[in-house]
């Protein structure tokens, strides 16, 4: 009957039970001990918040479960456009992967598939080569063909570079970061890292791991038997048929009389330190030593680099010492190692041009030849970017670096001619286009920031001499180096010379046309004797370039006429109605070697010993045979570029006519 009315009035019963929660809460805020505690219903939220999170969890493994489920049942190739369902699983397995990562079956399922072929569609050799002679040699294809031409040889009939390289080196960076992150998120915050951050405690320092490689490990042998080995002299390790190890060489003649059975150490950095071990290195070609070599060096100078890392300041110099122990191993082997090409590569769009600057410069100087095209995207246009919005000194010392980067590779052209003992048989011309066209892009490079930078810093004589210097060893290129290359300096970096203000400028600029005219003129030799031998002619646009530059030289210098005869196009050739509107006296006569602004202090000094009695210093007096003695006091204070010039090129001019200055001409 109870029941019944209860049934009846169910508003009622609502009431009833409200009035009794109302008087509960009432009671817990009077009654005390009767009442439930705040921390038993804290505890009661967190396991509802706890079940709620198993729930997500469980839908979200159920979801795991069917996608691998679903990959694991793939046998046949399934197309990833228009398909929901395989989308969905990827999805799932992405985002899933991310937030907590992946059991060990889950990624050995994965890799199954992936490995199968079903799904990442495959490559044909033929479509491949088709593409690399439409698009030329791209990066990515070359990849691609190495990798045919390594496991199936015979299905790439084209010939690749021999030396291997990483094509796509960012590939790992994003599966790192994420390894890296959820690695962090499963561990959880430690207590030392808690304590570290908020301050209290001390950081510990660091024991640097490549730094502990650097140096070979004690001899085993002592410490196993101490006695054994007090009885053990020279000539038993000598004869000893075993493996001789790292460790007890001391010697060059142990090195020589072991070369065969040494035992390379664990720790490869300590190479780097021991002398004996690199002359091992450079006489012994062992790929597996130069990969080991090679992948210690790569992952060290990418996790230790400085700027990657907030603490850059603490360990800068010690990174700095690692970086000047390597360039010491790259002159002493006089190779430049591929890791480091690669950490230039990654790190320079990302560095500051101030951290470890000259070790940075010194590095670059040792990159291994390669092609430009490949080059210059990672080099060229980041240095470049650092170049022109750096100091005069920054640009000093890449132009320093450059020269140094050319000359080792003119050196490596050199030695290979070397190895080779029969040119007409050996593959050497491919290699040797590709030399030239390299050292060509190169110089042209140079030329351009050269350009640049002497218009950003008005003509500084400072930059001005590293400009030449490089020049120096351009000029030279087919005489020193025996490479069928000259290229001439741009006007942007002729005509700032031949107009300085500064005698060493102009002297440094007189060699290297001397220069270039003894290089010209023998390759031209060449060119008639071997006409039916030489795959390399000069063009005769370098020719052209040449005379127009010499008989503006010879205008400035000895004729007084460059204003009237230099033809060439960015030249200082002036209207006669505007040279009159300068108003300078003796216009004509500005830059010869009387007056020309880079040597009128010798010009004055040459009439004050003449004439000390004289003190108008006129320099009209230098003329006919007092002109003699004058070019004899210039050579006397060291300006022998000017020398080489002036009897090389204007002296013939000179016997001839004075006007005829077109016979300098080669």
């Amino acid at each position: 009957m109870q029941q019944r009315e209860n049934a009846k009035n169910p508003k009622q019963t609502l009431q009833v039970r409200h009035s009794s929660f109302s008087a509960w809460q009432i009671g817990e805020r009077t009654t005390g001990p009767k009442t439930l505690d705040l921390k038993s219903a804290q505890k009661h939220e967190k396991e509802k918040q706890q079940s709620a999170s198993d729930q997500a969890g469980n839908s979200t493994q159920d979801h795991l479960e069917q996608a691998l489920t679903y990959f694991e049942r793939v046998k046949d190739y399934i197309p990833l456009k228009k398909n929901e369902v395989l989308q969905k699983h990827l999805a799932t397995v992405e985002n899933i992967a991310l937030q907590r990562g992946l059991s060990p079956e889950g990624l050995d399922v994965l890799l199954n598939v992936a490995l199968s072929g079903h799904l990442v569609k495959p490559f044909r050799v033929r479509r491949l080569v088709d593409l690399q002679a439409k698009m030329g040699m791209q990066p990515h294809l070359q990849a691609l063909l190495s990798l045919y031409k390594l496991f199936c040889p015979e299905l790439v009939s084209i010939t690749l570079p021999a030396k291997m390289k990483t094509y796509f080196k960012n590939s790992e960076s994003l599966w790192k970061a994420a390894i890296n992150t959820i690695r962090r998120r499963n561990q959880g915050t430690s207590p030392t890292s808690q304590q570290l951050i908020l301050g209290t405690c001390h950081p510990q320092s660091r024991k640097r791991k490549w730094n502990t490689q650097l140096i070979l490990p004690a001899c085993s042998t002592n410490t196993n038997n101490p006695t054994r080995s007090k009885e053990i002299n020279h000539a038993d390790i000598l004869n000893h048929s075993e493996s001789f190890p790292v460790e007890q060489l001391h010697t060059f003649s142990q090195l020589l009389q072991n070369i065969h059975r040494l035992e390379f150490p664990s720790q490869m950095g300590s190479v780097l330190r021991n002398s004996l071990l690199l002359h091992y290195i450079n006489c012994v070609k062992d790929e597996s030593i130069y990969l080991r070599l090679y992948y210690w060096m790569g992952q060290t100078l990418q996790e230790e680099c400085t700027w990657y890392k907030l603490d850059n300041q603490q360990y800068e110099e010690e990174f700095k010492d690692f970086l000047d122990i390597v360039y010491k191993t790259e002159c002493f082997l006089q190779e430049g190692f591929s890791s480091c090409e690669e950490f230039l590569y990654k790190s320079l769009p990302l560095w500051d041009g101030f951290c470890c600057r000259s070790q940075i410069l010194r590095l670059v100087s040792w990159i291994p030849l390669s092609s430009f095209s490949e080059m210059k995207p990672h080099l060229c246009e980041p240095l470049a970017q650092l170049f022109f919005t750096s100091s005069l000194y920054f640009k000093c010392s890449v132009l320093e670096s450059l020269k140094e980067l050319l000359q080792n590779w003119l050196n490596w052209h050199v030695m290979q001619l070397d190895m080779e003992s029969d040119p007409k048989i050996s593959p050497l011309n491919t290699t040797l286009s590709g030399l030239v066209n390299s050292v060509a892009e190169l110089i042209h490079f140079v030329g351009w920031i050269s350009t640049v930078a002497l218009r950003l810093e008005n003509n500084a004589t400072f930059l001005l001499y590293f400009i030449l210097d490089f020049y120096e060893t351009v000029c030279d290129v087919y005489l020193k180096y025996n490479l069928p290359l000259l290229l001439m300096p741009p006007p942007g970096v002729f005509y700032p010379a031949l107009l300085s203000m500064d005698s060493v400028s102009l002297n440094q600029l007189c060699y290297i046309m001397y220069r270039y005219r003894t290089n010209l003129v023998a390759a031209k030799e060449n060119e008639l004797i071997k006409k039916t031998i030489l795959q390399f002619k000069f063009s005769s646009q370098t020719y052209q370039e040449y005379n127009q530059y010499i008989m503006a030289m010879v205008g400035c210098l000895w004729t007084s006429s460059a204003f009237q005869k230099d033809i060439h196009p960015q030249g200082i050739r002036l209207d006669p109605e505007v040279l009159k509107k300068t108003r300078v006296q003796e216009v004509r006569n500005s830059f010869n070697i009387v007056h020309h602004p880079a040597l009128t202090g010798y010009a004055i000094l040459f009439l004050q010993q003449a004439w000390p009695e004289d003190k108008t210093l006129n320099f009209n007096l230098i003329k006919g045979r007092r002109w003699n003695w004058y070019l004899e006091y210039l050579y006397m204070q060291g300006l022998q570029g000017l020398k080489l010039f002036i009897e090389s090129s204007i002296n013939r001019v000179s016997q001839v006519s004075q006007t005829k200055s077109g016979n300098v001409q080669v």
